[in-house]
């Protein structure tokens, strides 16, 4: 069975924030005979060090153990979103707009799945972006994984 990610966020979000941290995005992997991969990302405006990574980790394993949301086995692990940093909610497009962006459809839109450009945010359902002087418009219930790219 797969864990819906939405869901998890929900349950996860309330403690996360109480605690004074974003929650960014969940990613759950099913994996083979060591189970699953569940990684959380959290963010605040002063950063995350591993002490943070370590109290979230507390928070929400309690959560999980209460609630049991997944079964069997899967490894638990609390992370920063890094520099290039995924973008999971609608908003995250508004809010990151003007930044270089990479992403991949869920299904080949006219034969192409990867793309590249600087994000403009999004309109309606989709995301809009530029790539090569051109604005392409992709819905978001297509796009399987979007990232930041960082710029030096």
């Amino acid at each position: 069975m797969k864990q819906d990610p939405l869901q998890l966020g929900d349950m996860l979000e309330p403690g996360i924030t109480s605690m004074g941290y974003e929650l960014v995005g969940v990613e759950f992997q099913t994996g083979g005979k060591g189970g699953g991969l569940l990684r959380i990302y959290i963010d605040n405006e002063a950063g995350i060090t591993a002490d943070d990574c370590q109290k979230v980790s507390y928070q929400v394993s309690g959560v999980l153990d209460v609630e049991d949301p997944i079964p069997g086995h899967y490894t638990l692990e609390i992370s920063s979103p890094g520099l290039d940093r995924m973008l999971f909610r609608k908003q995250d497009f508004d809010r990151f707009a003007g930044q270089l962006i990479k992403l991949r459809t869920a299904y080949p839109i006219e034969g192409q799945r990867k793309f590249k450009g600087r994000l403009l945010g999004l309109q309606g359902e989709n995301v809009v972006f530029e790539q090569d002087d051109m604005e392409i418009s992709l819905p978001f219930d297509q796009i399987e994984q979007a990232r930041l790219v960082p710029e030096y």
